[in-house]
């Protein structure tokens, strides 16, 4: 009975030890799964378009500037009522966090990476997700003129 009851503790020991973090809806590799990354772009977007900091975003939801970074680079997944409260604040539907995905990245769902989909090759990031995007769009926003702004556009 001793014997049986150590091997369970070793084999538990050895369980929690080995096992960092739950990997469910990440890839294979380990990182944040391509359509967490997609939402969080998505409402980086929208607070952007909005003039809204990470820190008053997160005022508005009662989270930490820090919470904020991490569900926008996708590294924290969203879940329905944090999605829905984020839909409220930044006055979209629920909808926008999904428009505009990529075959590619939808092919990519939790789902379908359980082991039996694979990574596609060189995926290209989403534009969208890029720092020097926002900028730009942060810049186009800040120009007062409409005339300057049009010229810009055209």
């Amino acid at each position: 009975l001793q014997d049986v009851s150590m091997t369970a503790t070793a084999k538990l020991a050895e369980k929690t030890t080995t096992r960092r973090h739950s990997s469910r809806g990440r890839t294979p590799s380990g990182k944040p799964n391509p359509i967490d990354v997609h939402v969080g772009a998505r409402v980086r977007l929208r607070r952007t378009l909005l003039g809204m900091s990470q820190e008053k975003l997160g005022e508005a939801l009662g989270l930490t500037f820090q919470q904020v970074q991490k569900y926008e680079r996708g590294a924290n997944r969203v879940g329905a009522s944090r999605l829905f409260d984020l839909s409220r604040v930044l006055d979209v539907p629920v909808s926008f966090f999904f428009d505009d995905m990529s075959e590619e990245v939808e092919a990519l769902s939790p789902r379908l990476i359980s082991g039996l989909a694979e990574e596609p090759a060189g995926m290209d990031m989403d534009p969208m997700t890029k720092r020097e995007t926002l900028e730009l769009v942060r810049a186009y926003y800040r120009i007062t003129d409409p005339q300057v702004r049009r010229r810009v556009l055209d």
